[in-house]
């Protein structure tokens, strides 16, 4: 299984897709207190549509809970890399990490000693980011495509 770990999200859309993206491929989607919404919030469940019991999501209370439960490696998502995250080799129980919009991860989130490495979404010069479910899609299903989408239909 794989894993998305959203640390200290801010929109609640953006967490309701990826309720969906974690029912839709299987992955294990992780918050990261503190949430700047409510569970319960109706942006969060229209993003999420139907799929909230079909997904796996686990709330934390800070980081080191959350990476307790991953059993592979971290990668975390950022545009200060150099290293794209089609260049990875992914591998079953690998989490993938992704910083609260706008701000993404702190430095001191990155420089944890789980994080295997800094990676990034290539995009056109002088673009400040992706959207962070629009991220979290695009590097999970690059892992999901490498591990040859195990139970995939």
């Amino acid at each position: 299984m794989l894993h998305m770990v959203f640390f200290e999200p801010k929109i609640p859309g953006n967490s309701g897709a990826a309720i969906r993206l974690a029912a839709c491929t299987g992955a294990m989607l992780h918050l990261v207190e503190p949430l700047a919404f409510d569970m319960d919030d109706a942006k969060l469940r229209r993003a999420g549509l139907d799929y909230h019991d079909l997904a796996h999501v686990r709330v934390h209370p800070n980081l080191e809970e959350a990476l307790e439960q991953i059993p592979g490696r971290i990668w975390a998502f950022t545009g200060h890399a150099t290293r794209w995250h089609t260049e990875v080799e992914y591998r079953d129980g690998d989490g993938l990490l992704f910083g609260p919009e706008p701000t993404g991860l702190p430095e001191e989130v990155m420089a944890h000693p789980r994080v295997e490495d800094r990676i990034r979404i290539p995009m056109r010069e002088g673009i400040r980011s992706l959207n962070l479910a629009n991220s979290a899609s695009i590097g999970l299903y690059e892992a999901w495509r490498q591990l040859g989408f195990p139970d995939g239909v």
